[in-house]
């Protein structure tokens, strides 16, 4: 197994989870170099792990480093622009967060530019490698459930936060079908001034190429699995871990969330609903998400057979699902599956900034 020069841009909480999850990386990877604008951050993360190699400033570190591999752990609206840096200094791989871009036409710059110049690029859409996740692909694609017929995404967190990954679940759930056509419904303004702009609620319906259907909830009005919402709708202590993932099928159902709960009745369970609390978020972050992601990455880059389960490609079609369902809410009607000129459109949350109306909280 070959051991990869990697580089990282990013210190905050993100970019501390994904070096050490490198580190720890250490037979399959070699860190040639640290970045943050903010100097006193980039020395309060580097210096308690001996990492000496350190920069302000990315294009400089590349161009002295010459690594094979390039993290980013930034905001969305700078991936593009990290993305032609990969490109100009011959990068293999990339590594970088959700969602991949603010627009579908940097989306598809992105996927043009690592396809132009051979880079293998994965998006951090980890939670697949909860042992909750695990443990439902295991149970859908063991056959337990039957023939797959409806897939159901639901979170409190909104589309650019925490539907990016579960849009992208339900393709990964589905063997990887894509999307034929998408219905949405779409509305709130708050959310389009956050750093991940998306309006405060959506819902939609998808039709996959394998006949299953899909349907999709994100932000405030979804179902509540926690319980803990406070006065008003207010999002509880737990908002980033409400949300789920269920398949149903011919013979049953089975879900998971990302708090490592699990739970199935089908055919195999003989009539009793199973299922499991398992290890929660906060204990499996650190140990059982990133590692392995990154070593993936490691196995990809070695062989081009081993296509990492988090590849741009998939990311890709995911932001088009997204995107596709804030069309469809727009111009109220439905939105065929691939986009003809993705670049043609105007930006979505511009439109959406534009055009939605306010709406006032919950019980005003």
């Amino acid at each position: 197994m070959a051991r990869h020069r990697i580089a990282q841009v990013g210190c905050g909480y993100r970019g501390v989870v994904h070096l050490d999850a490198v580190l720890k990386n250490s037979d399959r990877f070699e860190l040639v170099g640290l970045c943050d604008l903010d100097a006193a951050k980039l020395a309060a993360v580097a210096q308690p792990r001996g990492i000496t190699s350190t920069y302000t400033d990315a294009d400089k570190m590349l161009a002295e480093t010459r690594p094979e591999v390039f993290c980013f752990v930034t905001q969305p609206n700078v991936r593009l622009g990290m993305v032609e840096l990969a490109a100009r200094y011959g990068i293999q791989g990339i590594a970088l967060e959700k969602p991949m871009a603010t627009s579908l036409r940097e989306a598809k710059a992105i996927r043009d530019l690592c396809a132009q110049h051979g880079i293998k690029a994965v998006v951090s859409h980890q939670q697949k490698y909860l042992t909750s996740m695990q443990k439902l692909k295991g149970i859908v694609h063991a056959g337990d459930l039957g023939a797959v017929e409806t897939i159901q995404s639901t979170g409190l967190a909104r589309l650019s936060q925490l539907g990016t990954h579960f849009v992208d679940y339900a393709l990964w759930i589905n063997g990887g079908h894509h999307a034929q056509w998408v219905c949405g419904h779409a509305h709130g303004k708050e959310g389009l001034t956050d750093s991940h702009p998306s309006c405060d609620y959506v819902a939609g319906t998808m039709q996959f190429s394998n006949g299953a259907r899909g349907y999709v909830e994100f932000g405030y009005l979804c179902p509540r699995h926690m319980n803990d919402s406070l006065p008003g709708w207010k999002p509880g202590p737990r908002y980033w871990l409400d949300n789920r993932l269920t398949v149903y099928g011919t013979h049953g159902y089975a879900w998971a969330d990302t708090d490592g709960r699990w739970g199935a009745f089908s055919r195999e369970t003989k009539g009793e609903v199973i299922g499991e609390v398992g290890e929660p978020w906060g204990v499996q972050e650190a140990t059982r998400l990133q590692p392995p992601y990154f070593r993936d990455l490691a196995d990809w880059l070695d062989d081009d057979a081993r296509a990492h389960p988090c590849n741009l490609e998939i990311s890709y079609h995911g932001y088009e699902i997204m995107e596709a369902l804030c069309l469809s809410a727009l111009d109220n009607t439905r939105i065929d599956l691939p986009l003809a000129d993705p670049g043609a459109h105007e930006d979505v949350w511009e439109r959406m900034r534009r055009e939605l109306s306010d709406v006032p909280p919950m019980g005003a």
